[in-house]
């Protein structure tokens, strides 16, 4: 019995199949494009402002583990930056951001997170764990359906390009819950 994983990837494969490429030049036009090209200005918006403010969370922290795990994600999303105008190009476009709601949530929320709790602190850096990964979760999804998407349409260079920051965001995801599993949590429980 096929999961839903499975079913997606054959629906998506199906589509790709039997437009023989010709649903690619009437693509553009149509309102499956536009909902592809409008998620492309959401992440592009939140990447461009996680740029901003993974350096105020970074400076927040105080676990050697996790400054060195913000540190190198902040790296990893100018390098996602890169990737998104890549795509826009790739689709004759300009990069474009559209302010992305959900990411202006998230970054606020690890901000409260922030200046709620007191500097120097292990219950900080559960904290800013806690509100990083929240920001993992909402990229993961939407990469994951950016590049279902780019698959859809036979965009196979988005849809590689998209996978490869999807298995970025997910590495980060996994090292912020290897760090707060191994050290930051016992510490913030004991203070």
């Amino acid at each position: 019995m096929p999961t839903a994983r499975t079913a997606a990837n054959g629906t998506a494969k199906n589509v790709a199949a039997k437009t023989n490429g010709k649903a690619n030049e009437s693509m553009p036009n149509s309102k499956f494009h536009q909902l592809f090209m409008e998620e492309l200005k959401d992440i592009y918006w939140a990447e461009k402002n996680l740029v901003k403010a993974l350096p105020k969370m970074q400076k927040a922290a105080t676990s050697s583990a996790l400054i060195t795990a913000i540190a190198n994600h902040l790296e990893e999303t100018k390098g996602h930056v890169t990737r998104l105008e890549d795509i826009f190009e790739m689709m004759g476009k300009k990069p474009q951001a559209k302010k992305c709601e959900a990411m202006e949530g998230l970054i606020a929320e690890g901000q409260e997170v922030v200046d709620d709790t007191d500097e120097d602190t292990a219950v900080r850096d559960a904290g800013i764990i806690i509100a990083s990964q929240k920001i993992e979760h909402y990229e993961i999804s939407a990469y994951g359906s950016l590049r279902t998407l780019a698959n859809v349409m036979g965009h196979k260079n988005a849809a590689k390009l998209l996978g490869e920051t999807l298995q970025e965001e997910k590495d980060a995801d996994s090292l912020l819950t290897e760090v707060a599993e191994t050290t930051v949590n016992a510490e913030a429980a004991s203070e």
